[in-house]
């Protein structure tokens, strides 16, 4: 079939208004999502700043009307986060590493990675509640042990897929070399297979300490909130999340600046993980 000339500008003409259109539609809904991220992030940070000071940092969570901190809250944070870390990331790990080195054939790993996807996406107030159901309610007390387990589910499903996605990105000529000089297959793993991919493995588990860091529906049912600085994790524990939440709700302004000192202290942290993150998988990229 032969086009005539002025079919074949009008053809060019119509390409080019739709692909302007496109593009015009791909800027407007980039402006759009940038609009209300930068106005939430300079109303962020006006706040924000104005309320950091030593006290923030060195104080217990004050009752209305009195002065504080939220040094009770940013230790329980740690406490939690770090707790959580700790049980989730050797499970996530050695979870991946059956699913990228023994489970490629069968169909338990095609299952597991179809579960740990389901988990992954899954409302993180549906997994504090089954944590409250099957842990706090039968010991009748909240608790911050019972807050890191339900932060360890949150950090499971993350480091499970990162570990399988780095250990498979590894080349096979690495693994038949050193099986091929003998090594065992797990000292296979260990020392070559997780050597070349321990940048990407921290990477996620540094993405998971992220996602958990502002977490605030599990900790409501498990670890709830405790106004002292306590150590004992079988406590009730607060936590910079939780007390925002509540802060933010009250009709109190010195409760309400506490609560913007602790928003922009968990967003400066996220974002110092998530650059952490983004330097190890250069490292490894490069």
């Amino acid at each position: 079939m032969r086009y005539t000339t002025p079919e074949i500008r009008r053809i060019y003409r119509r390409r080019q208004l739709t692909n302007r259109f496109h593009l015009f539609m791909s800027v407007c809904g980039m402006g759009f999502g940038l609009f209300w991220l930068t106005w939430i992030l300079c109303t962020l940070l006006s706040n924000g700043f104005e309320a950091l000071s030593w006290s923030l940092l060195t104080h217990p969570t004050p009752a209305p009307g009195g002065e504080g901190g939220l040094a009770n809250a940013i230790l329980g944070s740690i406490m939690m986060a770090g707790l959580a870390t700790l049980i989730g990331t050797p499970v996530g790990v050695l979870a991946g590493t059956y699913l990228a080195e023994y489970g490629r054939r069968g169909w338990l790993a095609p299952t597991t990675r179809f579960v740990n996807d389901i988990l992954l996406s899954a409302p993180s107030i549906v997994l504090g509640l089954f944590v409250y159901t099957v842990y706090v309610a039968r010991f009748h007390h909240f608790s911050g042990i019972a807050g890191a387990l339900s932060l360890s589910l949150i950090v499971v499903p993350v480091v499970v897929r990162t570990t399988d996605d780095m250990l498979r990105l590894v080349p096979d000529s690495l693994r038949e070399a050193a099986i091929a000089l003998g090594a065992p297959r797990w000292k296979m793993v260990v020392m070559v297979a997780y050597r070349a991919a321990k940048s990407g493995i921290a990477t996620g588990v540094l993405l998971a300490v992220a996602r958990i860091s502002g977490e605030t529906a599990p900790l409501l049912f498990t670890a709830l909130n405790n106004q002292f600085t306590t150590w004992n994790i079988n406590e009730p524990m607060a936590n910079l999340p939780v007390v925002i939440f509540q802060f933010a709700m009250s009709p109190y302004d010195d409760w309400h600046r506490l609560a913007w000192g602790g928003a922009i202290l968990v967003t400066l942290s996220v974002l110092a993980i998530n650059v952490l993150a983004r330097l190890l998988f250069r490292q490894k990229s490069s």
